[in-house]
């Protein structure tokens, strides 16, 4: 008799995401953590959110998730990035109370019925013909389950780095194993070493912010869940402030590039692209002569301000002259000194794209395990393994996100297609659709789909359809108003440099003039719009050309990844493939002719090769 229907290793953000989904659709489920007290810990920035990272936070939610619960519970300010820029690139960002969120976090797991939290370490996995059976604690003892969803984030043999100073641990030298990475080497599966970093945390009360550039939160209601109607008012909002590096600053950086353990040669693995440390930038960007940094507050109860942006793996003494450099930093107390940290991970080509593993059936992985950074990547996949594991469990289709449909889509396809060999970090160019993947519309786009897999209540459902139903009554009492040339609407238009109606128009039509939006337009129409329906309907209308195009390259997109290939083809026998598309297309394994087009190494006349071999099979 198995013990657990599904055991989650690991309670950081994926795991968290997985253990609670599951629990909730009443499956008998156990979430192991090396600390109870470090679930949910926030062990880099102290923030939920960005550029991409809003909007999956923001999926999160619709699909059923905890993360955007929690981080507006506990935010500290909030922030709409990109107000100056198209919806397709704006998003929402969270200044986080670390210690609060952690606590929140630990209080819902703790109270979710059908889950048990425990602590103990996993040092390795039970498997018999290929099929998992549980796993097996560092005392020897075994627990069965169905399903095992690794979420092991930088704790798998990790290190930490400061200069030549390498200490076996995870963050904050917390425990760590190697065991469980033998275990799945003895399972065929390919390990590889990536690294991450951590700026220092300086005392607050040791910094003139006299000298920084106050940075306030944005004053409008902003939330992530749809199911928050209160967050902390603009007035208590705890503000971050922004510097920049500087000439002095850099000569010495690059006076001790020798002593950092990314150039002496104590790194193996490879660091985030994206997120680099600050002598890595430096010597990437050479011809920039600043780079900015911002000071963000950790917690309420905490005496600390994360150094944004300069994160390093510079010996102590260095670190303390490099921080000292810095505008207002002049007697600045470092608190916890920056550095890096190296840890396994597993090739993610070896995943489908349900992130359950191609060679151990029932083994799902998600978060930094499979080569990604980030909270808000960890989350995703960890709500996505839950959601397939609960489908595996009751029968039911994958659960599987287009890239049209969802930047967890996206991320998950980035992944099991092209790989990565570094951290994978979301980030809105990798969108082809970033205009039908907005922050304001991610109940539109994945709604009905939690609907369908009994994810949400039908409480939260019949919600959104109330609101569809009022965007759509206020286009129509936009396109029914009409104002003639001696309108009053003509004050709107001089205030806002247009010349006055020369014709009748509709309020629909004068709504795509790039200044008329539904709020300022709302005198002037019988009916009053409310004001988030209004921005919602200010999108669609002014962006409908743009949106309508991308919806039809979505769709040519959609075709062939509906064209499935047998999981049985084998390519090394189908003549006039390309070698390497040949090697990438076994290796991998795509399900559609739509993912093979998207492998790295495969020629769109491979895929004609594969499109004319399926029609001659009929």
């Amino acid at each position: 008799m198995k013990n657990y229907e599904v055991i989650v290793v690991g309670g950081g953000h994926a795991g968290i995401e997985a253990a609670l989904i599951c629990a909730k659709q009443n499956i008998k489920t156990a979430l192991i953590s090396l600390s109870i007290e470090n679930i949910a810990k926030m062990p880099c920035n102290p923030s939920i959110g960005g550029p991409a990272k809003g909007v999956v936070v923001r999926e999160i939610d619709v699909l059923g998730g905890q993360m955007g619960i929690t981080a507006d519970k506990t935010a500290l300010q909030f922030k709409i990035l990109n107000t100056n820029k198209g919806p397709g690139v704006r998003a929402l960002r969270v200044q986080s109370d670390k210690i609060a969120y952690q606590k929140y976090m630990q209080k819902v797991l703790l109270n979710q019925e059908n889950l048990t939290v425990m602590e103990n370490m996993v040092t390795e996995l039970i498997i018999e013909d290929n099929i998992i059976q549980g796993v097996i604690f560092d005392d020897g003892t075994k627990l069965y389950s169905k399903i095992v969803i690794l979420t092991t984030g930088t704790y798998m043999n990790a290190v930490n780095m400061i200069s030549d100073e390498v200490t076996v641990g995870g963050p904050d030298l917390e425990p760590t194993t190697n065991k469980l990475s033998k275990s799945l080497e003895e399972a065929g599966l390919t390990l590889f070493r990536l690294k991450t970093g951590t700026p220092p945390r300086i005392l607050r009360d040791s910094i003139d912010f006299s000298k920084t550039e106050y940075q306030p939160g944005s004053k409008e209601f902003v939330a992530f869940s749809y199911k928050t109607k209160e967050i902390i008012p603009f007035e208590k909002q705890v503000p971050c402030y922004l510097v920049h590096t500087n000439e002095e600053t850099h000569k010495l950086i690059f006076a001790n590039l020798d002593k950092s353990s990314m150039y002496s040669g104590v790194v193996k693995g490879v660091g985030p692209r994206y997120c680099p440390s600050i002598e890595d930038k430096l010597v990437r960007f050479k011809d920039k002569p600043r780079h900015q940094l911002f000071l963000e507050p950790e917690s309420l109860k905490m005496d600390t301000i994360y150094l944004q942006g300069f994160s390093s793996s510079l010996p102590r003494d260095v670190q303390e002259k490099m921080v000292k450099t810095l505008p207002g930093f002049e007697n600045a107390i470092i608190k916890k000194f920056a550095y890096a940290i190296e840890y396994d991970a597993i090739d993610p080509l070896q995943t489908k794209p349900t992130l359950e593993n191609k060679l151990i059936e029932n083994l799902f992985t998600a978060g930094q395990i499979n080569g990604t950074s980030g909270y808000e990547e960890a989350a995703a996949q960890g709500l996505i393994a839950g959601i397939n594991s609960i489908n595996k469990l009751k029968g039911r289709p994958d659960f599987i996100l287009k890239r049209d449909e969802a930047y967890i889509g996206v991320m998950i396809d980035d992944l099991v297609t092209k790989g990565t060999q570094e951290p994978y970090r979301l980030l809105t160019s990798r969108a082809e659709f970033r205009l039908l993947l907005r922050h304001d519309n991610a109940d539109q786009r994945l709604m009905d789909k939690a609907k369908e897999f009994e994810l949400i209540s039908d409480d939260i459902y019949n919600e959104y359809q109330t609101k569809l139903k009022k965007i759509e009554e206020g286009k129509n009492l936009l396109k029914e108003t009409i104002f003639s040339i001696n309108s009053s609407v003509n004050e709107l238009l001089i205030s806002l440099d247009y010349e006055k109606l020369h014709d009748g128009i509709s309020a629909l039509e004068l709504l795509k003039r790039p200044k008329v939006n539904c709020l300022n337009l709302q005198p002037y129409l019988p009916k009053t719009i409310e004001e988030e329906i209004g921005k919602q309907i200010d999108i669609e209308v002014k962006y409908e050309g743009y949106i309508v195009k991308a919806k039809k390259e979505a769709n040519k997109l959609l075709a062939m990844d509906n064209v499935k290939l047998p999981k049985e083809i084998d390519y090394n026998s189908i003549a006039n493939l390309s070698l390497e598309g040949r090697q990438k297309l076994s290796k991998i394994r795509p399900i559609t002719i739509g993912q093979a087009s998207r492998i790295s190494g495969v020629d769109p006349s491979d895929v004609a090769i594969l499109a004319m071999v399926l029609k001659a099979k009929g």
